[in-house]
């Protein structure tokens, strides 16, 4: 029987696949290198997934729409409460679980609480991925898949290097065999759900925690107040950046305004990639005291679990 035919003849499989996981666990570094694109902003500071981002994959006979969740840790404030009610929320929900766990850290307290609200899922399909292949060695994989087989009845494993592409196919083919059977929910045109005014303010945060993780990460907050199409064709933006304290809107400044600037020119560069057209970026930066304890500031830059 030809490829083709198989396709033609296999039943259409549809569903919500939910990557959850301790932070810093490789969640958005997965997603991005299923969809081949940057989509969700990555970096080593914990707890760097605020937004629930929503990416289609589209196969012949498969539709996923793959989920990256917050990752889930203890919270201290309003947002970090926030952060785990979308990611529990989402794992609720989903058709199939993917629980990432970092092969080059030692499975610990903080993986045995995730799995278990993973067992306690209803999804019909749970798949441990063993993350970060590329930088751990054979008899640390080996271990590592070893101490989170016990964590949870998974019905599948795998090891997986997205940087390195390794297994990231397999990873979207083995998912969607287990899918129910159902129609495309988003049409096939459809990347993320996310709106290009989520995605810029992404973007700058993601370049403010890359340059200032050491001094005030989750004190930063960004909000695009506009993006506006001119004759010419290229985007003019206002971004705000939210900050708790007057010294950390020094920080964000930098001598002689040098860090914002450097900031802009990097988040722009990505900006212009989504857009596909010459980008004007103007940041404000904003004291708002304790806005991470402030549930209407939460919403309003789109971090809540019911956005």
């Amino acid at each position: 029987m030809s490829k083709e035919r198989a396709e033609r003849d296999a039943p259409f499989r549809s569903g919500f696949v939910a990557l959850v996981g301790r932070p810093n666990a490789g969640k958005s570094t997965l997603l991005n290198a299923c969809m081949g694109e940057k989509v969700a902003i990555t970096s080593p500071v914990a707890q760097t997934t605020r937004r629930r981002m929503r990416a289609v994959i589209n196969t012949p006979t498969s539709q996923l729409v793959i989920i990256d969740t917050p990752g889930l840790h203890k919270p201290k404030d309003a947002l970090g409460s926030e952060l785990n009610k979308s990611a529990l929320g989402e794992l609720a929900d989903a058709d199939a679980v993917a629980f990432l766990v970092d092969a080059t850290k030692p499975v610990g307290r903080g993986d045995e609480w995730v799995a278990n609200h993973v067992a306690r899922a209803e999804a019909g399909y749970k798949l441990l991925v063993l993350t970060k292949a590329d930088i751990a060695g054979p008899e640390q994989v080996a271990a590592q898949l070893e101490a989170a087989r016990a964590l949870c009845d998974f019905d599948d494993e795998l090891v997986v290097s997205a940087r390195e592409g390794f297994n990231v196919d397999a990873f979207v083919s083995l998912v969607s065999e287990h899918l129910p059977e159902g129609p495309r929910w988003f049409p096939e045109g459809m990347d993320v759900d996310a709106t290009p005014e989520d995605l810029v303010a992404e973007f700058v945060r993601e370049k403010l925690f890359l340059h200032l993780r050491q001094e005030l990460p989750h004190s930063v907050g960004v909000l695009c107040e506009s993006l506006e199409y001119a004759d010419d064709g290229h985007a003019s933006i206002e971004a705000t950046i939210l900050v708790e304290r007057a010294g950390q809107k020094g920080i964000v400044l930098g001598k002689g305004g040098q860090m914002i600037k450097r900031v802009g020119i990097e988040a722009r560069r990505d900006i212009e990639r989504l857009l596909g057209c010459r980008v004007f970026l103007d940041l404000t930066v904003r004291v708002a005291p304790a806005w991470r304890r402030d549930e209407r500031e939460i919403r309003r830059l789109g971090y809540s679990s019911e956005d």
